[in-house]
């Protein structure tokens, strides 16, 4: 990994980077998302400042801005753990996921201006990118963006606002999700393909169409597997 301090540095052109602190947030928040530190691990704080190239000061904010997140949580004397999901947990945050995105297509589909789907279209490219480059823990990002991108052709502020407050649970189901779905179903192109179909429907204003691929879009979720009480989950 390129040095984080190096990076951190400010630019000719004046421009202010993104902080050490920042950095070390991301780069730890990428390796979550893509399953490289597991729920219920112990962050080690030698280990990560050795991998980030970062003193310790810095790397224990960016750890207070991912508990903020609620990514990370930490236990009095025994150190900074990965957050972990119980199936509850699960099931909760994926059928209020559900039912949200089913509100904005039901609201917004057909789309009221072309320009609202530029957001997602943006998402996709992304994807595309982060899964040609094997980057699962950006490409867990770049989905909640396409996702959220798609609650907002709603054109419902409070709908986003309900959305938004959940982003960081979503991003921990969506990355069990994505691990579990590219371990038995799909590789990181399917998954990208089968997200680009969907604004496809989305963008074809054929609400029913839309509506039945996105039930469909959560079939093969971990949640469905390991949690056989709970019938529906979100991809």
């Amino acid at each position: 990994m390129p040095n984080i301090a190096e990076a951190s540095a400010v630019p000719s052109g004046g421009l202010k980077a993104p902080s050490l602190v920042a950095l070390a947030a991301e780069a730890i928040r990428k390796k979550i998302l893509a399953g490289e530190l597991e729920p219920g691990e112990r962050l080690l704080e030698e280990k990560l400042t050795d991998d980030l190239m970062i003193s310790r000061p810095p790397l224990r904010e960016a750890l207070r801005l991912l508990q903020n997140e609620g990514l990370v949580h930490t236990v009095p004397r025994r150190g900074t753990f990965v957050s972990t999901l119980d199936d509850d947990d699960a099931y909760e945050i994926l059928t209020l996921r559900s039912t949200l995105e089913r509100m904005a297509f039901e609201l917004g589909i057909p789309v009221k201006r072309p320009e609202l789907l530029d957001p997602a279209r943006e998402a996709i490219a992304e994807m595309e990118r982060c899964a040609s480059e094997q980057d699962r823990g950006a490409l867990v990002q770049a989905g909640y963006e396409f996702h959220f991108a798609l609650v907002r052709i709603a054109d419902h502020r409070r709908l986003e606002s309900i959305y938004a407050s959940v982003q960081q649970q979503l991003l921990l189901c969506m990355s069990r999700n994505l691990l579990a779905r590219e371990r038995y179903f799909e590789d990181l192109d399917q998954h990208v393909a089968r997200h680009r179909h969907l604004l496809e429907l989305v963008d074809s204003g054929d609400t029913d169409a839309a509506l039945t691929e996105l039930a469909a879009h959560g079939e093969r979720s971990f949640a469905t597997q390991v949690n056989g009480s709970h019938s529906e989950a979100e991809a």
